[in-house]
């Protein structure tokens, strides 16, 4: 049984691809970044999702020597040129405020008809070997942006996007709906495709 390394400290998110490596039929241990606490956090330094998920992999994958895992993530309107992007997380200028992200959001789309306001979240995911081997997916969740927050799941920009095809936006999903249908579980789930491929 390998050991892959993924690039978070999020247990949300390491809960997550274990059930998608297991529900793959991979045996495959998964621990987190916190398994290796000297490890430096990586800045993402990339202009594309998948560059940054790159740079994650990579850098994990040359300080333990084993496989490792990484994604990349963000919220892309389409009027906006697809933006905030990789910017998602400090849209408004400090790292990691999901309230003034979204509130800023909602300020710079405020005259923006309903017809205009598509968007999508987007996920890479990237494996990357101690030999230099790596592979990239890509997983999309499409939607349209609401005018106001609803619902009390999720975080970052889920409140305001509403999936298409669902009366209701992500945030109002229960963890199981939005994990089925989110860019990060397709991301991941086309990931396990290409562990099964490299490592067994």
């Amino acid at each position: 049984m390998t050991r892959l390394i993924l690039a978070t400290r999020n247990t949300g998110k390491i809960t997550e691809l274990r059930a998608i490596l297991a529900e793959a039929g991979l045996a495959h241990e998964l621990v987190g970044a916190d398994a290796y606490p000297d490890i430096p956090d990586v800045k993402e330094t990339g202009v594309t999702f998948a560059e940054n998920a790159l740079l994650k992999a990579h850098a994990l994958a040359r300080a333990t020597g084993l496989p490792a895992v990484a994604d990349d993530s963000g919220l892309c309107v389409d009027v906006l040129g697809g933006a905030p992007g990789i910017f998602s997380a400090r849209w408004a200028g400090r790292h990691g405020d999901d309230r003034a992200n979204l509130e800023l959001l909602l300020a710079q789309l405020s005259d923006i008809a309903d017809e205009h306001r598509a968007a999508h979240f987007a996920c890479a995911a990237a494996l990357a070997l101690p030999d230099g081997t790596e592979r990239v997916v890509e997983g999309r969740l499409p939607g349209t942006l609401r005018r106001a927050p609803a619902g009390t799941g999720g975080f970052g920009y889920d409140p305001i996007l509403q999936p298409d095809g669902e009366t209701r936006t992500c945030a109002e999903l229960t963890p199981d709906e939005k994990n089925a249908i989110s860019h990060r579980g397709r991301a991941f789930r086309a990931l396990a495709e290409v562990v099964h491929d490299l490592l067994g």
